[in-house]
């Protein structure tokens, strides 16, 4: 018993070593079960065998469909690559293998399709304007199988949209688009735009089933809210800064131009910046001042306006003379002055000179008809506010030819031989006239003798004495003046005169009647008509 029980044991040793020795014929698909592929991609099914030295393989759908890839044999294992994987891969298949001797094996794997292959594609309509309608475009390309796919349109969080292509009968990859329509606002601009996309096939574990694409939401819009801001204010006084700032809101921004209201409606075009910067304001800087705003996509505009008020102390804008500052004698002169401040200021045209008439003159001019020389002199504008004042000067000149001219003799008792005489000439004239003496000559001509306004004579002698005359002259005109000058002969020593006394006694004697004598003859012959010495001489007797 003992035996027969030693020898079954060997007998089991002996076989399980002839079986340790020979492997069993075995096969199968790598990968193995159910298979997820997306269309485009390359796959490649393994089949393998062991314990089999030269097996055949075969593949085959299992409606006996096209394969759709490539075969390829190898000693101990086969390939089918799809590359790229379609939509027609989407079979379950076979793989054959037989063993000679040992049999056949058999085995299948099921390839399931699908296409999410990249994010989705915002599309938002050009030139968006807000309160207008607005289109988004969501598209997800290369769907499969659409009929899985749901799509969600979200702003920020807020949702807009949602599609589902429950539906959808497609058999192939498609592009899919959803397209929403709405009114943006000013307040979405700056938001985000959201596509969420969900391709959610039951028991298919593929990553990514949810892709997701943003866009930031941009729309044109105004401009509106226009305000300017003045500062440091409205209110300003002359030689202060004033900066003008416009804002509006406006997108994209706004072109900005500055004008300014003139008289009679007419505008006057400044700077196109949205700062006006006027360094040292004047009275005219003040008015309205308008900024207008332009947004060249949506072409509207709008308009705002500001008062501008420059206060201050006058300023003497014209202080003139018409036709010249420097006029003859005789021509119509106007004498004008003009001032601007604000409030207006009060203005006073004048004379300066002391001697003139120092109230003020209603009117801002002053006309000097035929305009005489004592009209000449300073001039003076006066304006006044409650702010201050403010003085200007002009300088009227009125030439004209000497006049007034005299002659003083120094001294002025008689004059003798050998004593000093001077005469001085004085004129008045504009420009001051040119003096110069001339002296008459026996012959009646006139001698130029000094070209100074003082004559002065030294040791008179009896030649000195005559006519002598002064003549002023510029290049208006000239006056001339004379006079006669005498000289007293000197009397000799009294022993010598006295013969010449008694001699000068008798020839007076004689001379006397004979003098009575003609004049009565003369007025003789006036009478008759004639003159005749004898018988003037007989009458006589």
């Amino acid at each position: 018993m003992l035996k027969e029980m030693g020898r079954t044991s060997l007998a089991v040793l002996v076989i399980l070593c002839v079986l340790r020795t020979v492997k069993a014929f075995e096969m199968e698909i790598i990968p193995a079960g159910r298979i997820v592929a997306q269309i485009g991609d390359t796959l490649i099914l393994t089949c393998n065998t062991t314990g089999c030295a030269s097996p055949s393989f075969s593949w085959r759908t299992q409606m006996d469909s096209p394969l759709g890839g490539k075969v390829s044999n190898y000693r101990t294992h086969s390939t089918l690559t799809m590359d790229p994987v379609r939509v027609v891969n989407s079979h379950s298949y076979l793989c054959t293998v037989m063993c000679d001797g040992r049999g056949i094996k058999e085995k299948t794997v099921k390839v399931e399709l699908y296409s999410f292959p990249s994010d989705p594609v915002i599309e938002i309509s050009q030139s968006l304007v807000a309160g207008e309608p607005a289109t988004v475009i969501c598209k997800i390309p290369d769907v499969y199988p659409s009929d899985h796919l749901e799509v969600v349109l979200k702003k920020d969080e807020h949702v807009l949209h949602e599609k589902h292509f429950f539906e959808d009968d497609s058999t192939n990859t498609e592009t899919k688009t959803v397209t929403y329509t709405f009114h943006p606002t000013v307040e979405d601009i700056g938001k985000e735009i959201t596509c969420v996309a969900k391709l959610l096939i039951a028991n298919m574990g593929f990553e990514p089933n949810e892709r997701t694409s943003s866009q930031k939401f941009n729309a044109n819009f105004g401009p509106q809210n226009t305000v300017i801001t003045a500062s440091p204010g409205n209110s300003l006084m002359e030689g202060d800064s004033l900066n003008l700032t416009c804002v509006t809101q406006s997108n994209p921004p706004a072109k900005i131009v500055w004008s300014k209201y003139l008289a009679e409606e007419s505008i006057q075009h400044l700077i196109k910046n949205n700062v006006l910067s006027i360094p040292l304001v004047h009275f005219n800087d003040s008015g309205r001042y308008i900024c207008e705003v332009i947004n060249l996509v949506t072409n509207k505009r709008e308009k705002a306006t500001v008062d501008i008020l420059i206060q201050g102390a006058p300023v003497i804008t014209k202080l003139s003379i018409e036709p010249s500052t420097t006029v003859q004698e005789g021509e119509n002169v106007t004498i004008q002055c003009s001032a601007e401040s604000n409030p207006p200021p009060k203005i006073i045209l004048r004379r300066k000179s002391d001697n003139a008439d120092m109230r003020p003159y209603s009117a801002r001019s002053i006309l000097l008809p035929s305009v005489m020389f004592q009209n000449g002199g300073d001039y003076e504008c006066l304006a006044e506010n409650k702010f201050g004042k403010r003085k200007s000067e002009i300088t009227l000149n009125v030439t004209y030819g000497p006049r007034n001219t005299m002659i003083t003799i120094i001294p002025t008792a008689v004059l003798k031989e050998g004593e000093t005489v001077t005469m001085k000439c004085t004129s008045s004239g504009n420009p001051a006239p040119v003096i110069s003496w001339k002296k008459k000559k026996a012959t009646g001509e006139s001698e130029k003798i000094s070209k100074n306004a003082t004559l002065t004579i030294w040791n008179l002698k009896s030649e000195d004495l005559g006519l002598y005359e002064c003549e002023a002259h510029n290049q208006f005109g000239k006056e001339e003046k004379a006079v006669k000058l005498y000289v007293q002969a000197r009397l000799e020593e009294a022993d010598q005169m006295i013969p010449l006394v008694i001699a000068f006694s008798s020839v007076a004697a004689v001379a006397v009647p004979a003098v009575a004598i003609l004049i009565y003859v003369s007025r003789q012959a006036k009478i008759n008509g004639s003159y005749s010495l004898v018988k003037a001489l007989r009458l006589k007797v």
